[in-house]
């Protein structure tokens, strides 16, 4: 009886926050970070390997990153569905693009250390001067190093490291439309570059078992009135990431022309240094032999990267299979991921499953709309 009252009230509490938002990112001044800087969005979901692809932008010299900022408005501002975070959250996004980092004070609880940034530890830049002295500009970062010498440092040199960069690179996996994007596509000034990076469902199912991710998938079932369950929190990642490359064909903006790139994970760990050369190449970044010795490094570990890629196939059930391949299987189609008919498809390591996402042509002749009719 009381339930529209209260979502008013939320719904008006999420308004109130926003403006908020606004008005803080026009006061905070800071000094505006170089004209020709190059943004890139790495636009994904969670437990799709994204950690992973941030650092291969994080570590590079001339990549002032940040890890999953839109994490600081999911976390504390009131109420309202995964959908209504998303406008908050990209304006946050637009503030940090400006190098206006006092706009992340307002949601932590000790806003004079630098610390208080979401895995700050993930940041090569924010290790770095002039924000901490415990590497120089060019290292590769430590993160336990970091971690012990960098946690005291100033808040306020956080902006004052972010306009001394090229590039900027933030991660994000709270975003289920791309067209919540668009207002930053269309402002010419970002120069915004858009890395969509996806995996196959059933490996994400394997490692959402292992880890657990409680507060984001209970407010994604919270929205649809339901407690935490593995099937609900699938099918809005999975219809999420289809929905965003599928947007790509369907009315664009023209500012996305040459904006966006879609890439598999699987891509990523059997290539690294290929498919890091082809982001470099994308966002205008140049490589260099200590970077290409540090990703051959940490691709070619004692586990093998390729050996992890495939660890689902042994780690599900058959069953378990087939419930991610039902639930998914829109998406599966869309990005090219095959599905296994029997248990022994599974165990077969040889089968490769990954095939290659629906083209432009497929999607104008009318599956667009079919799969946004779901």
């Amino acid at each position: 009886m009381h339930k529209p009252k209260k979502k008013k009230k939320r719904l008006l509490l999420l308004l109130s926050s926003t403006l908020l938002l606004l008005w803080l990112g026009c006061w905070h001044s800071t000094a505006p970070p170089p004209p020709s800087r190059t943004h890139i969005l790495l636009l994904s979901s969670w437990r799709l390997g994204s950690t992973f692809a941030g650092q291969l932008f994080s570590q590079h010299p001339d990549v002032f990153y940040l890890m999953e900022p839109a994490k600081h408005v999911w976390h504390h501002l009131p109420g309202g569905s995964p959908e209504l975070l998303q406008g908050p959250a990209r304006d946050l996004i637009h503030a940090l693009f400006r190098c206006e980092m006092a706009v992340l004070q307002d949601f932590v609880h000790q806003p004079h250390r630098v610390s208080q940034i979401f895995m700050l530890h993930m940041s090569r830049a924010l290790c770095s001067p002039p924000t901490c002295e415990a590497f120089r500009g060019g290292d590769i970062v430590r993160q336990v190093k970091c971690e012990a010498h960098c946690n005291a440092s100033p808040f306020g040199k956080a902006a004052e490291t972010c306009v001394t960069y090229s590039h900027m690179a933030l991660k994000v996996v709270s975003f289920f439309q791309l067209e919540v994007l668009y207002p930053l596509l269309t402002n010419a000034a970002l120069d915004l570059c858009i890395i969509h990076l996806l995996q196959d469902p059933r490996a994400v199912y394997a490692t959402r078992r292992l880890i657990s991710l409680y507060p984001d998938d209970l407010l994604i079932s919270w929205a649809h009135n339901a407690m935490p369950n593995a099937r609900l929190v699938m099918h809005k990642v999975c219809h999420s990431q289809a929905g965003m490359y599928l947007a790509t064909f369907r009315h664009p903006p023209p500012a996305l022309h040459g904006r966006y790139l879609l890439t598999c994970y699987e891509d990523l760990v059997r290539d690294p240094l290929g498919q890091v050369a082809e982001w470099y190449c994308y966002t205008s970044l140049a490589s260099s032999p200590q970077l290409k010795a540090w990703v051959h490094n940490i691709t070619h570990w004692s586990r093998d990267a390729s050996k992890v890629l495939l660890a689902w196939r042994h780690q599900l059930s058959f069953h378990q299979v087939q419930e991610v391949q039902e639930i998914c299987k829109p998406a599966m189609e869309v990005f090219g991921y095959r599905p296994v008919r029997s248990e022994e498809e599974q165990r077969d390591l040889a089968k490769d499953l990954v095939g290659s996402a629906w083209s432009g042509w497929e999607v104008l002749v009318g599956v667009t709309n079919q799969f946004f009719d779901l």
